[in-house]
């Protein structure tokens, strides 16, 4: 698996991140669900939307934070597992395990 640096901004600093890359509509699907030791997963959509929903059902507890399309935070949540429905606006989404925001 190869791990690419992905830059964002958040209060206006600057933050790179290893993540890998979630593009095809099977790795959007599957996201975290299942995985024990995974590393950040940044999800990638063709244009920014008002509304990106995600749920955490069969997913360890994790950071989710919504970029817009100038990869600027629109909105950062700590996700407990088994939530229906957490919504937010982007055009780009991180998920990172709570367990690599503890390191």
């Amino acid at each position: 698996m190869t791990l690419k640096n992905f830059t964002y901004y958040n209060n206006g600093k600057k933050k790179t991140i290893k993540v890998k890359f979630c593009i095809s509509l099977l790795s959007k699907f599957i996201g975290l669900m299942f995985k024990k030791n995974s590393p950040p997963l940044l999800f990638v959509f063709s244009k920014e939307k008002k509304r990106l929903s995600i749920h955490s059902f069969f997913c360890s507890p994790f950071t989710a934070i919504w970029l817009d399309k100038d990869k600027k935070v629109t909105k950062i949540k700590q996700v407990k597992s088994w939530i229906p429905k957490i919504s937010g606006r982007g055009q780009y989404l991180l998920e990172i395990p709570t367990e690599t925001t503890q390191k």
